[in-house]
């Protein structure tokens, strides 16, 4: 067939080619990345995050979103005859906050991502603390022994003669985890006394607190969340060297029992007593138990009402990990009108400038 043309332009071609667009909203953001002349400003390159584009975007949405938890107090909610009598004073609404929990994988505890998470707990910022038993125990075994850059390349067998665990491109020596049995056995003597004696019960988080008020170290995550009565739940307490230990001194000396039940109790309701109007926030940094907890506790009032995942994981195999917040959304362990944010990005990266942008910058010590 002859070809229509025009301005000898096939018709078909020009058509496909030049689509007329729609006008942009007018409130659409522009592309824009930071402009390097003249002098370093830092506050004007992590603000150019948000219109750089690809997961600079998201982490500068993440930023926001925390943000956000951070500004929020209950005093911007109308007061309604619904209104509990204990909730209505100025003063009081003024100072209550977006209860927050923060959830991270034992990884960024081996990582120097402990040290920002330590900042957080010291300086009292998060309420509620969810990891993984190798979150807990790498943290205390820091205290004793220094963990050690290695490279992502070091072979397996290589290291297992030389008795070097490799996390990633970090070194664990397994002299360390020696250290920490040779630490931990004798408190969970002592635990296994006052249950036995006192009628102590133990729980996960209650370990948690005894071990961070054992070990009486600054630079300790768990010293500063006993200090500050900031609970941290663990329901996989026992998958890792701490549970390495539980089976062992089962053997030396049992019959301790950690009570699982209780815990999740008490998780769960650190979410349902936060009565609505109050509000969550969640952050949780890489997948696993630590997400699927705090996600599922936040189910119990039918979800966060903000919300920052920070991993690397993809969707498509079903994971939980790699879930996007919608998915929580459809489960309602995040509230249908959140605006919650999945940055692809390695929280080592991540979450130390999220930190700098938000907590550090706009955190209000609490009266």
């Amino acid at each position: 067939r002859r070809l229509e043309m025009s301005h000898g332009v096939p018709n078909a071609a020009a058509q496909a080619v030049l689509v007329k667009s729609e006008p942009m909203p007018a409130d659409a953001s522009v592309v824009r990345g930071y402009d390097f002349e003249g002098a370093l400003d830092y506050d004007a390159l992590m603000r150019s995050l948000y219109t750089t584009g690809y997961q600079a975007t998201s982490l500068g949405q993440a930023i926001g979103e925390v943000n956000r938890m951070l500004r929020w107090r209950l005093s911007d909610e109308a007061v309604t005859e619904e209104t509990d009598e204990d909730e209505r004073g100025e003063a009081h609404r003024a100072n209550v906050r977006t209860k927050i929990f923060l959830g991270w994988t034992s990884n960024l505890t081996s990582s120097g991502t402990r040290e920002t998470i330590k900042y957080l707990c010291k300086n009292k910022m998060i309420d509620v603390l969810c990891t993984t038993a190798g979150g807990v125990e790498e943290d205390f075994i820091k205290c004793m022994k220094p963990t050690y850059l290695g490279d992502f390349a070091l072979r397996g067998k290589d290291l297992r003669g030389k008795g070097l665990n490799r996390i990633g491109n970090l070194i664990q020596p397994n002299d360390n985890y020696c250290d920490f049995e040779d630490w931990i056995m004798p408190i969970l003597d002592a635990m296994l006394r006052e249950q036995n004696e006192e009628g102590v019960k133990w729980t996960c988080s209650s370990v948690i607190k005894r071990l961070g008020m054992e070990i009486n170290h600054e630079d300790s995550i768990f010293y500063w969340a006993a200090k500050n009565d900031i609970p941290c739940y663990c329901p996989a307490l026992t998958d890792g060297s701490i549970g390495d230990m539980l089976y062992f001194h089962s053997y030396k000396n049992p019959g301790l029992v950690i009570d699982v039940v209780a815990d999740v109790r008490a998780m769960n309701d650190e979410s349902i007593k936060v009565k609505r109007p109050r509000k969550t926030g969640i952050i949780i940094l890489g997948g696993g138990v630590a997400k699927h907890h705090i996600c599922n506790s936040n189910l119990m009032r039918n979800g966060a009402d903000y919300a920052v995942f920070i991993n690397t994981a993809q969707e498509f195999d079903g994971s939980d990990s790699g879930a996007r917040p919608d998915e929580a959304v459809s489960w309602g362990k995040i509230t249908m009108d959140a605006k919650p944010v999945k940055c692809y990005v390695d929280a080592t990266i991540a979450f130390p400038i999220l930190v700098a942008e938000t907590f550090k910058k706009n955190f209000e010590p609490r009266a």
